[in-house]
């Protein structure tokens, strides 16, 4: 077995430290063992008890007559690394280690973490500071949350790994209170070893985890989660994920736009919907939306019937739902005409959704067939049952009447338990059908639930692409010629921040086609060849030390050639004034038109390199139009990024324009992708802001560069 498989099925447990009093934190794990049923061999190590939990107790390690699969450490921090030690020396495949004073509490507790890890040798590690495990498969208790008190503990397909301990006990809870079960839950605490991607691998493989809870404060290894929960999702399982620190990781600030916009919580979105994640916006969504996707159903449309006996409550629900786009139309004239079938005495409001039985719909029979009447509807792809407080009285009405409908149909069946009724709303949990005591919920729900049947079959196919996006010349007329291999890196780039010129060299070298220019160090120089254009020009300062040229009066648009001598005089004044700074010189471009985009590559700190596309131009930060993914990237990927901004009808044809270039547009963008994988950590940050699209067939120019090397 694996390593993860013997610490969720161990045939025997060391448990290091154990007290004789059940009452105390490390005489639970004994008496939870013994409690839930655990049905192997547990040795107690004490050497200060005989007896723990009437199982014979051993002084110390080395004293146990057979090598244990399992070592379950409750002793503290110093006596831990002993205790690791002595079980890697005895052949112990895994160890959970519950102490805390670790890499948590600052450099002291990181050298102790080292040494912990250094202890265990070829053993593996779970912790420290965790909470340790839950096998409800299997009733096996590797744990010390207070949660385990409790009589009943019931099974079932969500799967909990936190790396909070103290999340996975309130989860416990939680789900025990509603009538809801869990397979296996775990507390990854410190991850010196083994990490919460470690066991999202594993349960892609468990035969009775249907659906992956993941509680998270940031990740040690991106790429391991990504394989895991690409894993997931391949198996059907969706990965559902509560990332805590939103309000902590605002946009970093830097030298460009992409810096700025790519802030660290959105470059977890990115990856989260790269893999095909679903994010879990609050914590109650943590525990709502694996239930609902745990039942197996398909959410097809957004259509949604909501059958009530009480208006109020039906209305919650239907306005929550139409501020996330769901609709609630009213029935057909077939379904209204069965509706009416069932309910003889016209007391039934059909004209509306929510669909009001009033309370003759409290008979069993009657509540019954409507539900079933609305599942078989074409009119609908989910029935939501509102339970209201008459339900205090008939607390298992509800519960029955959808447990008799669910075998007719795999749309969504939910319930909204409008009183406050544990009772109830645990009922209609366990009959199969999810229920929440928030209107809020269904929105949330049902969004995961649509997100899945969309991502079947397809999630994170983009990611596990080969990145074959490189460069190839520009085609004549401004084109762009399909992505192929990367060419090699340019040879002697330089480090630090490039100036604009040399910024857009590196990128046309990759392909990425940029506007005519020329490059002048005065005014004289610039009156000479101005005369080559016979247009207006975009006067530009140019200087490695300036980003954003326009807030230092570096640029100018629309200069007439004859006047390029004095505007570069003007613009010297200014930037010197603004900013202290000698230029060290100025470009003149030609004017370029057409929808103005960004595309940046930031280097996230702890996910790596990541693309930024969006719209455009000065108003970049302000409107922040944009979508991010991490790289490598493939041409699918560039295609829903511009599909999801709302500037893509401007690409489009918006109102009768011509369409843009999205094609070109693309190949840029790839090449651009494939530059920043092939640089690797040498890159920074780039960015090409604006990259004007012209209309379909013309290609694209990029107009502005910002490159830093190291």
């Amino acid at each position: 077995m694996t390593a993860i498989d013997t610490l969720l099925h161990p045939r025997s447990i060391a448990v290091v430290g154990a007290s004789a009093d059940a009452t105390k934190t490390a005489g639970r794990p004994v008496a939870y063992l013994q409690k839930h049923g655990y049905g192997g061999t547990i040795y107690p190590v004490n050497p200060r008890a005989d007896q723990v939990g009437g199982l014979a107790c051993y002084p110390d390690i080395d004293s146990l007559p057979g090598v244990p699969d399992v070592g379950l450490v409750l002793v503290a921090p110093d006596r831990a690394i002993e205790a690791v030690a002595a079980l890697s020396r005895r052949g112990t495949p895994a160890a959970i280690v519950l102490a805390s004073g670790f890499g948590e509490t600052g450099e002291t507790g990181a050298r102790r973490q080292q040494a912990l890890k250094e202890a265990a040798g070829g053993m593996r590690l779970l912790g420290p500071n965790t909470i340790g495990l839950v096998n409800l498969t299997d009733r096996i208790m590797l744990c010390a949350s207070g949660a385990l008190e409790m009589e009943s503990l019931q099974g079932g397909g969500i799967a909990v790994v936190s790396q909070s301990g103290g999340i996975l006990g309130s989860l416990l809870s939680r789900a025990a209170a509603a009538g809801l079960g869990f397979s296996k839950l775990v507390s990854t605490g410190n991850e010196v070893d083994l990490e919460a991607a470690d066991f999202v691998d594993h349960l892609a493989d468990d035969p009775a985890t249907q659906v992956i809870a993941l509680y998270m404060e940031g990740l040690r290894n991106p790429e391991k989660f990504r394989r895991a929960a690409l894993k997931a999702a391949r198996a059907g399982k969706p990965v559902v994920v509560y990332k805590v620190g939103r309000s902590e990781s605002g946009a970093r600030s830097a030298a460009s736009h992409t810096g700025a916009l790519a802030g660290e919580d959105r470059v977890y979105d990115a990856l989260f919907s790269q893999v095909g994640a679903i994010r879990a916006q609050t914590f109650a969504d943590l525990l709502d939306i694996p239930a609902a996707l745990a039942t197996g159903r398909r959410l097809r449309g957004r259509r949604v019937a909501i059958l009530t006996s009480t208006g109020g409550a039906g209305t919650l629900v239907a306005d929550s739902l139409g501020v996330a786009g769901f609709e609630t139309p009213p029935p057909g004239p077939e379904t209204a005409a069965r509706l009416r079938d069932l309910q003889k005495n016209d007391q039934i409001v059909l004209d509306r959704n929510p669909i009001d039985v009033t309370l003759a719909g409290l008979q069993p029979e009657l509540l019954r067939n409507t539900i079933a009447t609305l599942l078989d509807s074409a009119d609908y792809d989910a029935v939501i049952t509102v339970v209201g407080s008459s339900a205090l009285a008939q607390p298992t009405l509800a519960a029955g009447a959808i447990a008799a409908s669910l075998g007719q149909s795999d749309k969504p069946v939910l319930a909204y338990v409008s009183p406050h009724a544990p009772a109830v709303l645990a009922n209609v949990n366990r009959a199969g059908a999810p229920a929440f005591t928030a209107p809020e919920s269904f929105a949330a729900v049902l969004s995961a639930m649509l997100a899945r049947t969309a991502r079947e079959g397809t999630a994170g196919a983009a990611t596990e692409t080969a990145l074959t996006a490189g460069a190839a010349a520009p085609k004549s007329g401004g084109g762009t010629a399909s992505p192929s291999a990367a060419p090699a890196a340019p040879a002697g780039l330089p480090t630090g921040s490039l100036n604009e010129a040399q910024a857009r060299a590196l990128f046309a070298h990759y392909g990425v086609p940029s506007v005519s220019e020329r490059t002048v160090t005065d005014a004289a120089q610039g009156r000479r060849e101005a005369q080559a254009f016979d247009a207006p020009v975009v006067l530009k300062v140019l200087s490695s030390r300036i980003t954003h040229k326009t807030e230092a009066g570096g640029v100018a648009v629309g200069v007439a050639p004859d006047t390029v001598g004095d505007a570069i005089e003007a613009m010297a004044a200014r930037v010197r004034e603004r900013t202290g700074i000698e230029p060290e010189g100025y470009l003149l471009q030609e004017m370029a038109s057409g929808v103005e985009m960004i595309v940046g590559v930031h280097r996230d700190p702890q996910l790596g390199p990541t693309l930024l596309l969006g719209l455009g131009g000065v108003t970049a930060e302000l409107f922040q139009d944009t979508a991010l993914r991490l790289l490598p990237v493939d041409r699918a990927t560039v295609q829903d990024m511009l599909r999801s901004l709302k500037a893509w009808p401007l690409l489009d044809g918006y109102r009768g324009r011509p369409k843009a270039d999205v094609k070109a547009l693309e190949d840029a963008v790839l090449n651009f992708a494939a530059m920043a994988v092939q640089l690797g950590e040498r890159l920074v940050e780039a960015e090409i802001n604006p990259l004007f699209v012209q209309e379909e067939g013309r290609g694209v120019r990029a107009a502005d560069g910002v490159a830093i090397l190291k």
